[in-house]
């Protein structure tokens, strides 16, 4: 008989992702780049270097004030140009705020992005070892998961083969599978899921995602993929030309990310 303290596990409330500690705060952060017109030759640069009427300045993200959880899944939309990457770079430390802007940030981060990391004459499995140990795993972890990447993958039959015979989803999904392996507590995702056309590999990276939400990882995702926004974020930034125009609930923040886009 059970005793009237005893609470079945599946009682247990889960822990609110809003009650958890910052992870990631930023207090008044702008980027201004300086881009110089004009100059396609070294010669060129050089006497624009010194010509300020050469110089433009853009401003590509204006007084961001922002603050995510540990474990929070956290979205960032806006159509391109608006200032998506920038911001994102600028949380990883990659860039740096202009003067008077500060970026708090608290754990091991990664910044994924399909687009980088592989070398095409090396097989699958030397790119296994390769980008894994960029990721940060020793070798003994890369042994013990080595199988299990290809597995993830669906590539278990072209591990001795070399990538730039893969097509681009084969490479996707062989990425995808040594990145979510990576020892990280933060992960900046920038279209992390661009290319992967496999309708059994969007299942699979579908359930990997809440998997990691579960696991406490805190994950930044900047796309323009709307259904995978709207699945998993808490809550949503919409950018404007550098701007907050929108932070809120997918539900909130989608519709008026449409109306922009229309106008």
């Amino acid at each position: 008989m059970k005793s009237k303290t005893e609470v079945h596990k599946d009682q247990v409330p889960a822990v609110n992702w809003k009650e958890r500690e910052t992870v990631i705060k930023l207090e008044n952060v702008s980027k201004t780049f300086s881009i110089i017109d004009g100059a396609p030759t070294m010669a060129g640069q050089l006497s624009a270097f010194f010509s300020k009427k050469s110089h433009r300045k853009i401003e590509a993200l204006k007084n961001i004030n922002l603050e995510i959880k540990k474990g929070e899944f956290f979205g960032i939309i806006g159509h391109n140009g608006s200032g998506k990457s920038t911001l994102l770079r600028l949380m990883a430390g990659t860039y740096q705020p202009n003067p008077g802007g500060k970026v708090y940030r608290k754990g091991n981060f990664m910044r994924l992005s399909l687009g980088i990391g592989f070398d095409t004459e090396l097989t699958a499995h030397e790119n296994i070892f390769l980008n894994a140990s960029i990721l940060g795993l020793s070798m003994k972890q890369i042994r013990e998961r080595h199988d299990l990447i290809l597995h993830m993958a669906g590539l278990e039959e072209y591990k001795h083969t070399k990538v730039k015979f893969f097509s681009t989803g084969m490479i996707s999904r062989l990425k995808f599978a040594i990145a979510v392996h990576a020892e990280a507590e933060i992960f900046f995702m920038d279209e992390f899921f661009g290319g992967v056309g496999d309708l059994q590999f969007k299942q699979l990276s579908e359930s990997i995602f809440k998997e990691s939400i579960v696991k406490g990882r805190t994950i930044i995702h900047v796309s323009h993929t709307l259904p995978t926004i709207r699945e998993h974020c808490q809550r949503v930034l919409l950018l404007h030309r550098g701007e907050m125009v929108a932070l809120g609930t997918p539900d909130e923040v989608i519709p008026q990310y449409r109306k922009l886009m229309k106008q």
